[in-house]
């Protein structure tokens, strides 16, 4: 059956399947539930069979790194997995978007951003398409962009690491935003590094601004984290509340009014402060926000399932509040567009026939009467081949033009108004065999909202799993919540073992 996926694609679900059942069987039935998804997207043309929608998130936890150049992202991800595996420098010292995931080798790899682009299980699968988007010619320069690493580190297993080249000085300036919005839409954290040496934005402020104003229109926006870095610079003339003021005013003019800044700064790499109750007050704000930063990191596996979940069933609300009335309207805007043609070019010509034949005097008042009538009946086989071929005709011109108009209007609708591809479902309900007067999606019935609901169900049976899980109003301490919270406070309980305090800033 055409709705069915491809082999290849077939396989890949298996493998996701195999990769999630150690790690989280919750999701390997919340892949079945975006399957059904793919069904419904399938009959509609949303979805060509070699892709689904479960190969366009990411399943593993994934921390986004942005900032300028020497904010400190590079050592930050260096002290967080306690190997020294991105360069550091007060200079842009890597002009590549580097993944990085664990591995079990005791070696640190590097792989060309084609080990991205071709792996579904990776956040940027198929990100060549988009670049070819941005310029053409781009996407065969993938390797340009994007590099994967991988680390033996345990502080990595099961998280995905990003880390972006300073926002500065970008050549390929306009692919860099696009590759930066793609992360920030598939990540569970975002944590944004500025250099507080630097309290004015200066040469980022557009970025600064494209960056806030994308964040501002998200439902998620509370997953991006700003952190100041190196603040210790402002313990000489005690203006921490300034810096952190005019960081804020940034941002303001992007249109987050009241966004939180953490501050921080690397204790070894600090400039001594002298003054005991000002350094312990320094110390005091880095050490809580640093514990606050390191306690969201350690809850990206949790949001992450639940955001995958929130994902399904977003998705399954989009296909039948926005995809199926967008593809209606336009079929009706289309079928308004053919009968107006219709009546413009084929009217003309049967009223162009009808005014020669009453100068020919063919009419005997309401009744058509040509005088070669007789001899047109006798030889009926002819009659009846210049009907056809008059029929045949017209019938022509009026595909041509639906043909003509359906092209004009699919190209105005956009994949990223999905979810799924708009114009290819658009075409296939314009297709030769489809009527005119036919509004319904091809595709979209009682099944499909079966399937839709079936979808929803299940959601919401996830979601009760989740917090079957991780909360208790009765009080009673399950396995896993009480894990976590273990977790999360060792990650913070030893200050000179915590990966995120060791992180903050030195130079790089």
């Amino acid at each position: 059956m055409f709705w069915r996926p491809s082999k290849q694609m077939n396989a890949r679900i298996s493998n996701l399947r195999a990769h999630l059942k150690d790690e989280n069987p919750v999701l390997v039935d919340v892949v079945g539930s975006y399957q059904e998804l793919d069904k419904v997207a399938y009959r509609l043309g949303l979805l060509d069979r070699n892709e689904s929608f479960a190969t366009r998130i990411s399943w593993w936890p994934m921390i986004a790194v942005l900032g300028t150049f020497s904010a400190g992202k590079s050592t930050f991800i260096n002290q967080y997995l306690s190997a020294p595996l991105q360069q550091t420098g007060n200079q842009a010292v890597d002009d590549r978007f580097t993944v990085i995931c664990y591995s079990s080798d005791n070696e640190v790899r590097v792989l060309p951003g084609l080990s991205l682009d071709a792996d579904p299980r990776f956040p940027f699968y198929q990100i060549s398409e988009e670049l070819d988007k941005v310029a053409t010619g781009e996407g065969g320069r993938i390797n340009a962009y994007l590099q994967l690493k991988t680390c033996p580190s345990e502080n990595l297993r099961g998280k995905i690491f990003i880390d972006s080249p300073g926002f500065d000085a970008d050549e390929q300036r306009n692919a860099t935003l696009r590759i930066t919005d793609h992360i920030i839409d598939l990540s569970d954290l975002v944590l944004v590094f500025f250099d507080a040496r630097h309290p004015e934005p200066g040469a980022m402020q557009d970025t600064l601004e494209h960056l806030v104003a994308g964040t501002v229109q998200r439902n998620d926006a509370n997953k991006v984290l700003f952190i100041l870095n190196q603040m210790d610079v402002t313990a000489r003339e005690d203006n921490v509340e300034d810096v952190v003021s005019a960081w804020q005013r940034a941002i303001a003019r992007g249109g987050i009014a009241s966004g939180r800044f953490y501050t921080v700064y690397n204790e070894q790499a600090a400039v001594p402060i002298e003054d005991a109750n000002l350094r312990r007050r320094y110390e005091t704000k880095r050490d809580a926000d640093l514990a606050e930063i390191g306690q969201r990191i350690e809850q990206v596996s949790v949001e992450r399932v639940y955001r995958i979940v929130g994902s399904l069933e977003s998705l399954a609300n989009r296909i039948e509040q926005h995809s199926v009335p967008m593809l209606r309207r336009s079929l009706e805007r289309w079928y308004r567009r053919v009968m107006t043609l219709d009546l413009l070019i084929i009217l003309p010509i049967l009223l162009l026939l009808l005014g020669a034949s009453i100068s020919a005097g063919y009419w005997d008042g309401i009744v058509f009467a040509p005088p070669w009538i007789d001899a047109l009946g006798a030889a009926w086989i002819t009659l009846t081949v210049l009907g056809a071929v008059l029929f045949a005709a017209m019938l022509g011109i009026h595909f041509w033009m639906r043909a003509i108009i359906a092209r004009r209007i699919a190209g105005g609708l956009e994949d990223d108004q999905g979810p799924g591809h708009l114009a290819r479902a658009f075409l296939k309900n314009t297709r030769a065999t489809r009527s005119v007067f036919r509004s319904t999606p091809a595709g979209w019935g009682k099944a499909s909202r079966k399937h839709i609901a079936k979808v929803r169900e299940a959601a919401d049976g996830f979601v009760q799993k989740l917090n079957d899980r991780y909360t208790n109003p009765s009080g009673g301490k399950s396995a896993a919540a009480t894990s976590d919270n273990a977790g999360a406070a060792n990650f913070g309980a030893d200050k000179d073992e915590s990966p995120a305090r060791q992180a903050s800033g030195q130079r790089g």
